[in-house]
């Protein structure tokens, strides 16, 4: 069966929500958190060279940038069409190039020509280096978008928080573009010492941040549901975390080969107004906020909060299901979504939370709602008498139901 017939038989067989298979994606300057449900056999299925899976990709259309040893189409979400013949499976990224419109809709199918975010969970036991995604400018010069971030960090993924649940995020008012590009410069000298420059903030589970593009951080050790514009660009300015040290060719990812050993254009890359800001929390911290009224929520069986709406490139929501109700759910675009508790019903699908994933394993906890869907609404049931569901849903840019 062609690409595009298995996409469209998915649709059909979905009405319009698609299945997902899990998406796991290593990375080798990470050691994982162990929260992301995998099995413990298979965290380092891909072999030492290729590093720990620490990552879940959700509803991605892009590919991971993980150097020469990258996996065919890593990073990419699978359609799993499951019938009387088998299971046929094609990437989200190609039945969106086939189909357009009738996936993501006609309004960021004319703008976009693709699907122009994804989500992903972080699971990494220890914190990152202090490191940056770049603007749009700079992303340009070697072919990638530049890339805001959010964080929320689930309850349900941090049973415990890791080495260093601090996030160290901007550079502290007062420092000089020369002290960060000293730092900068001494990378190869062992501990460059950049966070001497930053500040961290303590980060608490049912929260998040955002991170714009051009923003200097350092992730802390919670479990993190990432939702991001559809790149994976990035560079490490930190030169040692966690005792380990960070290869010198991470400090020049994202930069043009013949621009390499341009300490300038490292401190270009830098939004330097964005990290001496004084008020950081106030301007980038996020707690949740109810969608509508929570009574009328709550009389209809169900809460649901915006959890990521800084940002017009994407925004998230957190969506509870109360035990033994049944609602219609409407949105105004298409969406990704990850059930992180509970079982039920989700429009045509039985839908439910594993507690461990073998790698390679097909679930039932990640699907993608199409436009059309999505505004005639979804019909959700929680046969529970006790176990609330629990749905985190990730939207492209342009949110029309998000007021920024």
């Amino acid at each position: 069966m062609g690409l595009s017939s298995i996409a469209e038989k998915a649709l059909e067989q979905g009405r319009g929500i698609l299945r997902l298979a899990p998406t796991w994606v290593p990375r080798s300057f990470c050691v994982p958190g162990r929260r992301i449900k995998l099995h413990p056999d298979d965290y380092y299925i891909l072999g030492g060279e290729r590093g720990g899976i620490d990552e879940r990709w959700l509803s991605s259309t892009t590919p991971a940038e993980n150097g020469p040893l990258t996996g065919e189409n890593e990073g990419l979400s699978q359609i799993v069409l499951e019938d009387e013949s088998g299971v046929q499976k094609v990437t989200l990224r190609d039945a969106v190039a086939e189909l357009k419109g009738q996936i993501i809709g006609d309004r960021l199918w004319d703008q976009y020509k693709s699907w122009p975010m994804y989500s992903k969970f972080f699971d990494n036991m220890g914190p990152l280096p202090h490191h940056i995604h770049h603007r749009d400018e700079h992303a340009a010069m070697v072919g990638q978008n530049g890339k805001p971030e959010a964080y929320y960090f689930p309850p349900q993924l941090n049973n415990h928080g890791g080495d260093f649940p601090y996030t160290f995020i901007g550079i502290a008012p007062g420092t000089t573009k020369e002290q960060i590009k000293e730092c900068l410069m001494n990378f190869t000298k062992g501990d460059n010492k950049i966070t001497n420059y930053s500040q961290a903030f303590r980060l608490e589970p049912g929260t998040g941040w955002d991170v714009p593009p051009g923003m200097l951080h350092a992730p802390g050790s919670l479990c993190t549901y990432e939702p991001q514009k559809a790149s994976d660009i990035f560079a490490m300015y930190q030169s040692l975390v966690n005792e380990a040290v960070i290869p010198e060719e991470l400090l020049w990812k994202g930069t043009p080969k013949d621009r390499i050993g341009d300490y300038d254009l490292l401190m270009e890359v830098i939004d330097w107004d964005l990290n001496v800001n004084p008020n950081l929390m106030e301007k980038h911290f996020m707690r949740p906020k109810p969608v509508k009224d929570v009574a009328e929520m709550a009389a209809e069986g169900y809460s649901e909060n915006w959890i990521c709406y800084k940002n017009e490139a994407y925004s998230a929501k957190e969506l509870t299901v109360f035990p033994g109700q049944t609602v219609t759910i409407k949105d105004g675009g298409a969406y990704g979504m990850i059930v992180m508790q509970g079982h039920g019903k989700f429009g045509v699908w039985d839908i439910e939370t594993p507690a461990l994933i073998r790698y390679g394993q097909l679930t039932n906890d990640e699907y993608f709602v199409t436009e059309k869907a999505a505004t005639e609404g979804v019909v959700i049931s929680n046969p529970s008498k006790t176990d609330p569901i629990v749905i985190l849903k990730h939207f492209g840019p342009g949110n029309p139901d998000l007021i920024l």
